[in-house]
């Protein structure tokens, strides 16, 4: 399992330099690795392995690459390549991109250590202050808010500078299965103990196990910190002044204070239900390309359902939880109990199936859909056992429906028998109620 830690950083104003000067000459080096790639035949471009090769020589011509540390140069080699392998995935999927551009010193923030080059010291200095160094830059002070486990092995080490300002240091973990809790047997799982998640629009989460989460109201946010003044002020800057990058910085900062409270809200809800459940099933979205259509954007973008994924995905590994995104297409339109499709517009909350007369919040059929093909990618048929409040939504006419899915077992729970559980109860408690 790979995973990060990322800790706040306390670099001096004589590191800070050299931690500038270090982000500088990789940018330059990123350029370059660039310019290469773009100026070679068609038939002939080079690899990452034949620009590794070249990196001997590159530091011999420009003595300024000289400067970088063997592993962190190699480093950023890759990461051009990375990116450009990237780009290839997008445009053969269909997006209208580009090319890969030139780095500008405000869009080059990060320079990453692999495998050597970095040390770390938590031995010195009082509990929750360690000690890191990297090559070409020396020793200064993180905030060492959690101990790296013992077991766990750093694969890699990345300095970065925010919009902010202020420095971040992440160390790339790596563990051994062995390490990690057993997920539960596919022979044990069954409704009781598995859930749908449908990523909604009214409300942020809603569960096959009915419950409904709220949205996180950044309403608030966006005008108690002064948000949209402050664009509109950095708007009015002359751009590349002092004033400017002033502004800028203020910006970042209200723009940093929401993506926390968002990732923090995300964190509460995907502990609680890995912890609650022995397996998640949860939409596949392609939320890049719902984010290129202009409806609601903002919201879509606030809501960060990618990320969401991601965090669930994450924290299933760590806690021993089975988590399986499925397809996500009709899950809105499918009847969550004889299958029969009924197309309804967005502004339709309700679902209403006029084949067998099922009735419940559009969500909420959809979350008990996501369940449905949970089981089936998983190759599980019906469970073994269920309960008797299960047993009773289950379809008279079994004919709508391939038997090697657990299609009967979901509960057909009406709209009023959801929990809708606030925002500000996750926030403040860091958990759902059972």
């Amino acid at each position: 399992m790979k995973y990060s830690y990322r800790y706040l950083a306390y670099p001096t104003s004589e590191v800070t330099e050299r931690l500038e000067h270090q982000l500088d000459v990789h940018r330059q080096l990123y350029n370059h690795v660039r310019w290469d790639y773009e100026n070679s035949p068609e038939d002939d471009k080079p690899s990452e392995y034949d620009q590794n090769n070249k990196l001997p020589g590159w530091k011999q011509k420009w003595p300024v690459f000289s400067e970088t540390h063997s592993k962190a140069a190699q480093a950023t080699v890759a990461r051009f390549h990375r990116n450009l392998s990237s780009l290839r995935k997008k445009k053969e999927k269909g997006y209208n991109v580009g090319r890969l551009t030139r780095q500008a010193p405000s869009d080059y923030r990060s320079v990453t250590y692999n495998q050597s080059g970095f040390d770390l010291d938590d031995k010195r200095g009082r509990d929750g202050v360690a000690y890191v160094r990297f090559s070409k830059v020396g020793w200064f002070k993180i905030r060492y808010s959690r101990s790296i486990p013992d077991y766990a092995t750093v694969k890699e080490a990345t300095f970065k500078k925010e919009r902010t300002g202020e420095w971040f240091v992440t160390f790339s973990l790596e563990t051994d299965n062995e390490y990690l809790p057993e997920k539960p047997g596919l022979d044990k799982l069954d409704v009781r103990n598995s859930v749908g998640i449908d990523l909604g629009i009214l409300n942020y989460i809603y569960t096959s196990a009915g419950k409904a989460v709220e949205w996180l109201d950044l309403n608030d946010e966006y005008e108690r910190l002064r948000l949209r003044r402050e664009q509109r002020d950095l708007s009015r800057k002359e751009y590349g002044s002092n004033n400017y990058e002033k502004q800028r910085r203020n910006v970042a900062t209200v723009k940093r204070h929401i993506r926390r409270q968002v990732l923090d809200y995300q964190h509460k809800i995907t502990t609680w239900l890995v912890t609650e459940y022995d397996a998640v099933f949860v939409e596949d979205l392609d939320v890049e390309r719902m984010l290129q259509h202009d409806e609601n954007a903002r919201n879509k973008h606030d809501a960060a359902w990618r990320q969401f994924i991601t965090l669930l995905e994450y924290k299933g590994e760590l806690y021993g939880t089975h988590v399986v995104q499925v397809e996500s297409e009709g899950t809105t339109k499918e009847c969550a109990r004889c299958g029969v499709e009924t197309a309804k517009p967005i502004w339709v909350r309700e679902h209403s199936c006029p084949a067998c007369g099922f009735e419940t919040d559009r969500d909420a059929n959809a979350a008990m859909n996501v369940l449905q093909r949970g089981f089936s990618e998983l190759g599980l048929g019906w469970p073994e056992s269920t309960s008797p409040e299960i047993e009773d939504f289950w379809c008279a006419d079994e004919s709508h429906r391939d038997s090697s899915t657990p299609v009967e077992t979901v509960a057909a729970t009406d709209a009023d028998d959801f929990q809708e559980v606030s925002a500000s109860h996750v926030i403040e408690t860091g958990s759902l109620p059972s």
